[in-house]
Parts: structure tokens; C-alpha cells; sequence
């Protein structure tokens, strides 16, 4: 394909976390044939991909991104067969798959972490990890002061073989997820193969988690915050603030990165590389996506843009600069597993506790109805604009975050590393509801869900928003039928002078307004063909955003 019109740059990627979208087999954890029996719903959706989070072989101490085998199924999910027929089907409806890949990090019950604890200091075997000897007179302190991103220290002391107090290993998430050392050839061997392991099977690319965390800085020299605030939120943060942590964004990344480029290369199909990269500024994340690098990487400030118009069209201003300055595409998200949902973050009374989670106990819950009426006018922008966009599991039956879980219920690995100071994630990571009045909400047939879901469910379920046309599932239908129609990702952005608290442009043959602000605005001329909510009398209300063509 010509360079410039790959399928990625425009697409529309669905995000499957694979144990809460559908449950084939009935034990209340979402599988591979859960998720094959429902692709004429995304078919019908309208989106151009998936992406599943991790389906690997795992002690699922971390929800799968602990992988034990990385070129296998786990038996929760179902089979390698499985997986084929999956990919098989989403590709007779023209759904493209994309896989998520774990490289910062295994499980402790990988072969090879379990090889290097049989192994000595020193050994091949500990080589493949950061195994390091502590500090103090025997070895009783950590080697540096670095913390777990999940609370905690990010260092664990083992046992060497013979009974005796061993070196430690470095691990940025829980104890259960050694790093790899990415300095080791050996290591980016085994991942070039895992790599052409599922692109022989057909998948279309890949989703790289922790992307920026896979170099540490050389002599891993201890993590000093330039302010307290730094220092409190540093445990919590995914490197996406202005501390240079010294293991995030290491310029050493970039070469993993141009390899990886060859190898997906060696493909037809414009395969795809995509990084969870959380870094301070876009300037330094279009970095990644120059040429000979990845396809695409998350725009994680748009995420995080407070709900403000002068403040979205800076962030907006400046993706398209700075991707476009490379030759990238900008991407658009505004939810995924493991942030708020929008439709409660854009609606929360106190600041949004980024990386912490929401709560029974949390300050400032959000105001429901205030929540989706921002989502749906959130998408219905993100929509309309140029480049890819990323959309979660439920955003578009318009989930709110689950926040009354159960403690005895909670999952998340931040929840117990943090003795429950910290919600963590499972509030966005309950199993969808599919049918109102079934076990389960449809999730299963059983009625078993490894979360549990919430009464008020079944009114968000697909077959309630499916029968009817103001639903936030009908908005999401006709956004990406208009969108697919008008070619908006491939399009051009071109702003319309306005008022404060209101988003104006058009995007080919589509003119775009998004309200803001408090007031109703005048609906210009042109044909509604979509608005996230209903317009009154010539104006377009308060969280509001409407398409209008003139054909």
C-alpha cells in the first residue's frame, strides 16, 4: 500500500479486555470463544479492529500482563485453536486483530525467571533479568531506591539455592513481574521470535505495554524527584509527568523499537506496532513514531485533558503538530483498563486520582447524568477528528466506573501492594452486560462474573441501547457510520472562530460544534447528521457536540 493511507492511520480500534467482554464457557471469566461468538456486534459497531489485552499463559496475578508463556493460550481463555478461529472470523468480517505484547516484564513462573533462581550470581540465566547484589554490610538493602508503580518497593530479595539470603530483582509492577534486561541480546532474540510467532498466525500488529519502561538508565542510579509532589506521586505514575525517572523514556528504547519495525516489515499487510508510552510531553512521545519506529502511540495527554475548550484545543493543536511533524498519524483515546472510565472521570467533583482508582471512600464521586452527557459529547468530538481513534470495551454503551466493589471482591494488585489505601483498577475492568434480563446481564449463561456487576447494569445492556435511537450505543453506530462514510480519519482539521467554552471546526464535508461551556450556543447552518444529545430550539446545549453537513 502507498505510504500515508495504511489502514492504521485511520482506523477505529476496539479494546478487548478479553476476562470481562463475553464468557463462552460459563465460568465467569470472558474467553476466546466468548469473544468470537460476539464479533457481528463489533462488526455492526462499526469499528475497523481489536485489540485484546493479554490472552497468554499466566498466573493472572496481574489480569495477564504476568506472562508465563508468551506463544500460548492460557486455559482460562481457551486454546491455540481458539485463538486461530477467532482471528479467522474477525477477518471474514473485516475486523483486523491486534494482540498486546508484554516485553518489560514476565512472570516469576516463566521458565526463564525460574531457570535464573536455580542459577548462580552472575549466571547466563540472571543475565536475561536485573538481578543485582543489595547494599549495606550484608547485602540487606535494595540496590537503589526505586518503587513499584503498583506501591511498594520495586525491589525483591530471593533465596539462593543453597538456603542463604540471595541478590535482589528488579521488578516496576508487583514481585510477580520480573524485568527483563533489555541490555541482554539474548532478550531481544527471544522477543523477535515471539513477535513472528503471531504474525505467522495472522495478526495485524501489536500493542506494546510499558513501551517506555524497557531501558533502565545505565548504573541504575537511584530515582530523585525534583519536588516532594513528584516524590508522593512517583510510586503511582506511569512516567507521564515532567520527572525524568530513570526508568522511563530511555533514549535506548528507540533501537528495540527500529528492530521491531524490520521484523513486522518482513510482513504484508501493513502490520502495526502501537505503544502504551506514557511521556511528559508530545514532543517527546512523536518521537516514537518517526518512520523507521512505531505506527502509533497512545496520546495519553489527551486522555488526561480536563474537560475545558481552550485546554482540548491546545492538546489537539499540538498532537497534530507534533505527529504530523514525523509523518504519524495522531491517535485519540479517551478510556482504557486502566484508567476511570470517562464517563465518571469527566464528571468528578475532586481532582481525578490518576493510577489510584475510585472507591466507596474516594473524595468528590462524580455526578452520574453530568458523566454521560460529557461522554457522549467526549466521543462525539474525538470522533470527528483526523487520525486513529481507540475505543474501550462499554464506553459505548456508556459504562460508568464501577465504584461500590465489594473489599473482599477487589482484584487489582495495587488494591493489596497498597493495604487498600489504593482502589486500583477493577472498577473499569467489570464484565459487560450484553442482555437485560439474563444471568449475568448475558456475560455468561451461568450468571458467574469474576467482578461483580452492578443492578444498575441492566439498563447500559446491548440489547436495551440496541432498540433504542437515543441510546450512547445508537450514537456510537451512527459516529462511525458518518465517520467511515466521510473518510474523517483521513481528513483535515480546519478551526471555525467561536466563543469561549465551545470547539468549532470542520473535517471534510462534516462541521463539527462542541459545547463546552455552560450556555447554549446558535446551531449553525447545515444538516444534523449526529449530536450526542438533543438540540433545543436552534441552539446546541451545554456538553453538547453536534455534526452538521451541508450535502
Amino acid at each position: 500500500m502507498t505510504s500515508g493511507t495504511e489502514w492504521w492511520r485511520s482506523a477505529v480500534i476496539y479494546q478487548i479486555y478479553p476476562r470481562s467482554f463475553a464468557d463462552g464457557s460459563g465460568d465467569g471469566m470472558g474467553d476466546l470463544p466468548g469473544i468470537t461468538a460476539r464479533l457481528d456486534d463489533l462488526r455492526d459497531l462499526g469499528v475497523d479492529a481489536i485489540w485484546l489485552s493479554p490472552f497468554y499463559t499466566s498466573p493472572q496475578k496481574d489480569a495477564g500482563y504476568d506472562v508465563a508463556d508468551y506463544c500460548d493460550v492460557d486455559p482460562l481463555f481457551g486454546t491455540l485453536a481458539d485463538f486461530d478461529a477467532m482471528l479467522a472470523a474477525a477477518h471474514d468480517r473485516g475486523i483486523r486483530v491486534i494482540v498486546d505484547i508484554v516485553p518489560n516484564h514476565s512472570s516469576d513462573q516463566h521458565a526463564w525467571f525460574q531457570a535464573a533462581l536455580a542459577a548462580a550470581p552472575g549466571s547466563p540465566e540472571r543475565a536475561r533479568y536485573l538481578f543485582r547484589d543489595g547494599k549495606g554490610e550484608h547485602g540487606e538493602l535494595p540496590p537503589n531506591n526505586w518503587e513499584s508503580v503498583f506501591g511498594g518497593d520495586g525491589w525483591t530479595r530471593i533465596t539462593e539455592p543453597d538456603g542463604t539470603p540471595g541478590q535482589w530483582y528488579l521488578h516496576i509492577f508487583d514481585e510477580s513481574q520480573p524485568d527483563f534486561d533489555w541490555s541482554n541480546e539474548e532478550v531481544r532474540a527471544e522477543f523477535r521470535r515471539i513477535l513472528r510467532f503471531w504474525l505467522d498466525r495472522g495478526v495485524d500488529g501489536f500493542r506494546i505495554d510499558v513501551a517506555h519502561g524497557m531501558i533502565k538508565a545505565e548504573g541504575l542510579p537511584d530515582n530523585i524527584p525534583s519536588t516532594g509532589s513528584e516524590a508522593e506521586e512517583e510510586g503511582g505514575s506511569m512516567g507521564g509527568n515532567a520527572h525524568e525517572a530513570p526508568f522511563w523514556g530511555q533514549e535506548g528504547v528507540h533501537d528495540v523499537f527500529r528492530d521491531w519495525h524490520e521484523v513486522v516489515g518482513e510482513y504484508d499487510g501493513d502490520r502495526a506496532l502501537c505503544g502504551e508510552a506514557w511521556l511528559p510531553t508530545l514532543e517527546r512521545t512523536a518521537l516514537w513514531v518517526r518512520p523507521d519506529e512505531l505506527h502509533q502511540t497512545f496520546n495519553f495527554i489527551y486522555l488526561e485533558t480536563e474537560w475545558d475548550a481552550a485546554a482540548l484545543r491546545g492538546v489537539i493543536d499540538e498532537s497534530l503538530r507534533a505527529f504530523g511533524s514525523v509523518g504519524a498519524p495522531s491517535t485519540w483515546v479517551l478510556s482504557n483498563h486502566d484508567v476511570v472510565r470517562h464517563a465518571s472521570r469527566l464528571a468528578l467533583t475532586a481532582p481525578n486520582p490518576q493510577g489510584q482508582g475510585l472507591g466507596p471512600n474516594s473524595p468528590g464521586k462524580p455526578i452520574p447524568e453530568l458523566g454521560l452527557r460529557r461522554a457522549r459529547a467526549a466521543s462525539a468530538l474525538m470522533l470527528a477528528l483526523p487520525g486513529s481513534a481507540y475505543l474501550y470495551q462499554g464506553e459505548e454503551l456508556g459504562l460508568p466506573e464501577v465504584i461500590d466493589i465489594p473489599d473482599e471482591a477487589r482484584q487489582d494488585p495495587s488494591w493489596f501492594r497498597t493495604n487498600g489505601e489504593r482502589y486500583g483498577r477493577d472498577g473499569c475492568r467489570v464484565p459487560l452486560p450484553w442482555t437485560a434480563d439474563a444471568p449475568a446481564y448475558g456475560f455468561s449463561a451461568t450468571g458467574a462474573s469474576w467482578l461483580p456487576q452492578p443492578a444498575e447494569w441492566a439498563q447500559h445492556a446491548r440489547d436495551v441501547e440496541a432498540a433504542d435511537p437515543a441510546s450512547t450505543l445508537s450514537l456510537y453506530r451512527a459516529l462511525l457510520a458518518e465517520r467511515r462514510a466521510r473518510d474523517l480519519g483521513a481528513g483535515t482539521l480546519e478551526w471555525i472562530p467561536t466563543g469561549d467554552g465551545v470547539l468549532s471546526f470542520r473535517n471534510g464535508t462534516v462541521t463539527v460544534v462542541a459545547n463546552l461551556g455552560s450556555e447554549p450556543v446558535a446551531l449553525p447552518a447545515g444538516r444534523v447528521v449526529a449530536t450526542s444529545g438533543p438540540l433545543d430550539a436552534g441552539t446546541v446545549p451545554a456538553d453538547t457536540t453536534v455534526w452538521l453537513a451541508a450535502d
